[in-house]
């Protein structure tokens, strides 16, 4: 796995130079939610992701180790992407990312009965998560 090149020894910049675009997150989000994607799913996402845009940040995400690249089960011709162990790490800044959205913006309909799952209880939500994307992921 290559390391990127670090702008500082900063935290929060050095991690922001991974994953701190906003299509790098929103592969990671799809990834969380469906657990493997094929590039064309990441299409379909509604944002209309470009398709030079998607293959830059899928070869990053993959340099970096967030996510692998698979043989797809049914065609030789598509691969699958999935979350490593460092990718699905990145669930409790997703968390706290829904929470401060919910705070400053009207939350769809579908996406309120997670958000109030989350503020139930959020270490549980966290933890189920965590488990969950490590077993399927």
């Amino acid at each position: 796995m290559k390391e990127s090149k670090k702008r500082s020894e900063c935290p929060i910049s050095s991690s922001l130079d991974i994953w701190g675009d906003k299509w790098s997150l929103l592969i990671i989000r799809d990834l969380m939610t469906a657990k493997a994607c094929t590039y064309g799913d990441f299409l379909k996402s509604g944002e209309k992701i470009a398709t030079n845009i998607l293959a830059a940040r899928l070869q990053a995400l993959e340099e970096n180790g967030l996510i692998l690249k698979l043989e797809h089960p049914q065609s030789k011709a598509k691969v699958l992407y999935k979350l490593t162990q460092k990718g699905i790490d990145l669930l409790p800044i997703m968390v706290e990312i829904n929470l401060w959205a919910d705070k400053y913006f009207t939350i769809p309909e579908d996406r309120k009965p997670m958000i109030a799952l989350i503020k139930e209880d959020k270490a549980k939500f966290i933890e189920i998560g965590l488990a969950a994307l490590k077993d399927g992921g």
